[in-house]
């Protein structure tokens, strides 16, 4: 790291501290010639691989905009799309690579977008998972009423069990 008053190519970190988001490292450096001191942040790239192959950096931006048209007319604000886009940077950044395919993070949007709207998520869905037919859309919306139906049971279970222990103890 090149020192920005002398220009000394050598500096010396002083103190690091991970950013709040935990997505970035600050470091404090001094440089041993003229003793100036400066902050640098550290953050690991992440770069998307285009259809047609070019490499370009990630953006929360695009994610946010993407989820966006599928949300369109829905009651989503743009706070949700942000912690949406923010999940999805998280999720792609726990798999440890610096280059992903730009599908993938259309997949990786799909998660979330069904946990904010289910209607958002069917419309991105049928890009993403490429819906060429009614039967598509119907088998999509069947495994979500299957979802339903399953958290609904488990949700009754969970408060039987609840109500059993909380009789037990009495």
């Amino acid at each position: 790291m090149h020192c920005p008053f002398c220009r000394n190519p050598d500096s010396r970190v002083i103190d690091s501290r991970t950013s709040d988001d935990g997505l970035s490292i600050r470091r404090r450096r001094q440089c041993p010639k003229c003793g100036g001191r400066f902050s640098t942040v550290e953050t690991a790239g992440l770069n998307v691989i285009k259809r047609s192959g070019v490499v370009e950096p990630f953006s929360r931006e695009k994610v946010m905009s993407g989820a966006r048209k599928a949300c369109q007319g829905r009651p989503v604000t743009d706070a949700d799309l942000a912690v949406l886009a923010q999940k999805v940077e998280e999720a792609i950044r726990q798999t440890g690579s610096s280059q992903i395919e730009a599908n993938e993070i259309g997949l990786s949007i799909l998660g979330p977008l069904r946990e904010l709207d289910e209607v958002a998520y069917l419309r991105f869905a049928s890009v993403y998972q490429a819906f060429d037919s009614l039967e598509d859309f119907e088998a999509a919306i069947a495994q979500l009423r299957a979802d339903h139906a399953g958290r609904t049971d488990s949700d009754a279970q969970s408060d039987a069990e609840r109500t059993s222990e909380h009789d037990t103890v009495q």
